[in-house]
């Protein structure tokens, strides 16, 4: 192991490592495409998890002899461990050797995969679907960091179309590859699947991953950790479980709401008046980019997967396709959102210019959430389609675009947790638009299956509106019913949506502009190394 070490005396700037490329503090194209080869692996077997099981639910369900309510715990625990975990995350990023984290968090995640794997019983497959969410939260976070940490913000455009098109590939090949081991060799290899996949991702990245590691003096904030942990697990709770398990005003609702708000308040005073070094610096949000882009975000994660989560439910109980036909048919929105997030991210390297991409990402987001919300269950499949290529063009030149304008903004030694606050608040609002929105989607079929029913003279409304129908066993009008019960639904569902997306357009039109920067170099200076820190590069 060949080390570069250099003392950074106090005024002057902290020198690093200058690489084959001649650029100090930058790795060559061929090293970043090396090293991004194993970070794109692990971002990959992240989101390939959640994909990858939801065509196996059902199944897993029955054989485990679970419940509706064992149903939602499977995807509720991930959830909840995953953003709740994801600034933490970051914040170790800014004090640790992120190569370590990334490799401790596909660790994690391997290990989750493992017991999942061999779950004999529901309870033990949630425990083990949480420590999944752990891992994933860490990927998550930590390959923009990295990513970050490699690439000056005028070249991270390009690479971040990368991940663009991996998000992508796990959204297609997910809940196809899933089906295909569901009915070929069981739904434990939905679990077993992506261990491989992480294995080599580590071993990549072992050989690949050269970054400098900044050595300071670690105050780890163990109190603002377990409140924000706890604080948002409540929160997350509630909005993922209240109109289902429980009402959304019930004694539960309300006690789970204001627990969730006074240690989420216990833990913003313990980061502003407490911690030492705090695991979300308060001071990020003083600069206008990072606070507009963190709003943005959220009501971003709220009009998308709050609306787009639907989709496959409509193509199979509106449309009447099989699971892997509805995977299929995302084939179009994620098309959209692959060409986009590519050309955006490398016009932004040529121009370094990237607030035009996120208003005009945001305007097709809208666009394309108002052509969806004119959707029915008779709507041509083609147009329905189209709809969701402009949305998918959208979403491609917001999400990873956002990022970059909060990275440009911020020193290197808070980039991992700028990052994964912008992280952390979208699957924030994700959360809450999926519970929300899943609300009034049960609602409204509900009023409209009962609408149909009596129509064909049938009493006694609509049932339980949180059991999915099996449409094969339903009599021909009761099913025709249902579908244009849930497809007008889901027409509506975007058109709630629609008004946050404006909202986050506005957001980002108040984002000051400023060009990339085209080195690693800090020019918010507030958070530069500590004197005496060693900035070291790992061979």
């Amino acid at each position: 192991m060949n080390r570069a070490s250099v003392s950074h005396p106090q005024p002057a700037p902290a020198p690093v490592a200058t690489p084959a490329s001649g650029q100090p503090g930058q790795m060559s194209h061929r090293e970043v495409m090396e090293a991004l080869s194993g970070l794109l692996l692990a971002m990959f077997v992240a989101m390939l998890s959640s994909t990858i099981v939801s065509n196996a639910l059902p199944r897993i369900v029955t054989d485990l002899d679970g419940s509706q309510t064992g149903y939602t715990w499977v995807v509720v625990a991930t959830l909840l461990t995953m953003t709740a975990t994801t600034p933490i995350w970051g914040k170790l990023a800014d004090q640790f050797n992120k190569k370590i984290l990334v490799q401790s968090a596909l660790v994690i995640f391997s290990i989750g995969s493992v017991i999942a794997g061999f779950a004999p019983t529901m309870e033990v497959l949630i425990g083990a679907r949480a420590i999944q969410g752990l891992g994933v939260g860490g990927l998550t976070a930590l390959v923009q960091v990295v990513i970050a940490t490699m690439v000056p913000p005028r070249e991270r455009g390009r690479y971040s179309g990368y991940i663009g098109a991996v998000f992508a590939m796990a959204t297609i090949s997910g809940p196809l590859v899933g089906g295909l081991l569901v009915d070929t060799v069981g739904w434990r290899w939905c679990f077993f699947f992506g261990i491989p996949v992480a294995l080599v991702a580590f071993v990549v990245l072992q050989k690949t991953l050269r970054i400098p590691v900044v050595k300071r003096e670690v105050h780890i904030d163990y109190l603002g950790a377990t409140l924000l942990v706890g604080g948002v697990s409540l929160l997350l709770v509630w909005v993922s479980l209240a109109g289902s398990q429980f009402g959304w005003t019930s004694t539960t609702s309300i006690a789970l709401v204001l627990g969730g708000l006074v240690v989420v308040a216990a833990a913003i005073y313990v980061e502003i008046k407490v911690a030492r070094d705090p695991i979300i610096p308060m001071r990020l949000f003083r600069d206008r980019t990072t606070s507009l882009a963190t709003l943005a975000s959220v009501l971003i994660g709220l009009a998308m997967f709050g609306a787009t989560v639907y989709l496959s439910q409509y193509f199979q109980l509106a449309r009447g396709m099989s699971p892997t036909k509805a995977g299929l048919m995302s084939v179009a929105m994620v098309g959209g959102l692959l060409v986009s997030s590519i050309i955006s991210g490398r016009l932004i390297t040529k121009t370094g210019r990237w607030k035009k991409f996120l208003v005009g990402g945001m305007v097709l987001v809208i666009v394309g959430l108002l052509l969806l919300s004119t959707i029915d269950d008779t709507t041509n499949l083609w147009v329905v389609g189209a709809f969701m290529a402009v949305l998918g063009l959208g979403l491609g030149a917001t999400m990873q675009n956002l990022v970059l304008a909060v990275q440009n903004n911020t020193s290197q030694a808070d980039m991992g947790a700028a990052s994964a606050v912008v992280a952390f608040f979208r699957s924030m609002g994700g959360s809450v638009g999926v519970s929300a929105l899943g609300a009034v989607l049960g609602h409204q079929v509900a009023d409209e299956i009962t609408r149909g029913l009596a129509k064909l003279g049938i009493e006694g409304g609509a049932g339980d509106t949180h059991q999915i129908p099996d449409l094969a066993t339903l009599p021909e009008p009761v099913r025709v019913v249902v579908e244009h019960a849930f497809g007008v639904a889901t027409g509506h569902i975007f058109l709630v949506a629609a008004p946050f997306a404006v909202a986050a357009l506005v957001a980002v039109l108040f984002i000051q502009e400023v060009p990339m920067r085209e080195t690693l170099e800090d020019e918010p200076r507030e958070a530069a190394p500590a004197p005496g820190a060693t900035a070291v590069l790992e061979r």
